[in-house]
């Protein structure tokens, strides 16, 4: 996999939306991979914002498999990405946005409160 990967950040070296990166667990890197729970190796993680948790990647090991999730990758659909929404997700925003704050956050919290119910 190492050659692959290695091809896939050069690849994407010069690129403004993903960033191909390898962290030694063993060594420099045993902090930043206990606080996202890497437990095996070699284990893929991608972010997209504004995710801050990041997912594991599942997807194939060779090169094509991941440059074809890494094409898949930046920035999605928010306030300040409108040009990243598509049409039905632009009405779904616009209607958020002008919903008062708190009725918004109230809104929020009972999203996470299901989201937390149903992974329990």
């Amino acid at each position: 996999m190492k050659p692959d990967w290695d091809k896939l950040a050069d690849n994407f070296a010069g690129s403004s939306k993903v960033l191909i990166a390898d962290v030694d667990c063993t060594a420099e890197g045993k902090d930043l991979c206990e606080r996202f729970g890497i437990q095996g190796f070699p284990t893929i993680k991608y972010f997209n914002p504004p995710d801050t948790d990041g997912e594991d990647y599942e997807g194939g090991r060779d090169y094509d498999s991941l440059k074809a999730h890494a094409e898949s990758l930046g920035p999605g659909c928010s306030a300040t990405t409108k040009e990243n929404c598509t049409p039905e997700q632009l009405a779904e925003l616009e209607a958020l946005l002008v919903m008062p704050a708190a009725e918004r956050e109230a809104e929020l919290e009972k999203l996470t409160t299901a989201i937390s119910d149903a992974q329990k």
